[in-house]
């Protein structure tokens, strides 16, 4: 307890500095902050090229977090510490996003969509066969239905 008889780590948030996993939480990065945990462990996480493996680690306005998934990688700088988790448009507050176009992020909407292996395969976006489709279906190629 400090001399005014607050935490001191309430001071510390309302300076600018907060914890690297209340900030992923905070700025929907990750979905818990249960999760947020998991990712720093794991070691996806950097700050300022450093990686680090404690999720209390302390993050300050203009620290830049580099944030692996299993198929992006995001460049992320701080810009301000988060309050609360809130909606989607308060979190895209806090954050600037340095992740070039050509780095790419897992579901953009300029990406081409990726040919599939099968030809059978129905496009991605098409909704589902009815079940005089998947009838239809069968009979070209061949099934025993009617």
């Amino acid at each position: 307890m400090a001399a005014d008889g607050k935490e001191t780590g309430e001071g510390a948030a309302s300076a600018g500095a907060q914890r690297v996993d209340k900030w992923l939480f905070f700025a929907r990065v990750v979905k818990s902050r249960t999760l947020a945990q998991k990712l720093v462990l794991s070691g996806g996480v950097r700050v300022n090229r450093d990686k680090i493996d404690d999720p209390a680690r302390r993050l300050r306005v203009g620290d830049t977090l580099t944030i692996s998934y299993a198929r992006a990688v995001r460049v992320l700088k701080i810009l301000h510490p988060g309050e609360r988790r809130g909606p989607a448009s308060e979190a895209v507050l806090l954050y600037e996003d340095l992740t070039g176009p050509s780095e790419g992020q897992a579901g953009t909407a300029g990406a081409a969509p990726e040919p599939s292996l099968r030809p059978d395969a129905p496009e991605k976006g098409a909704p589902r066969p009815s079940k005089k489709d998947r009838r239809a279906l069968a009979r070209l190629k061949g099934g025993d239905q009617p």
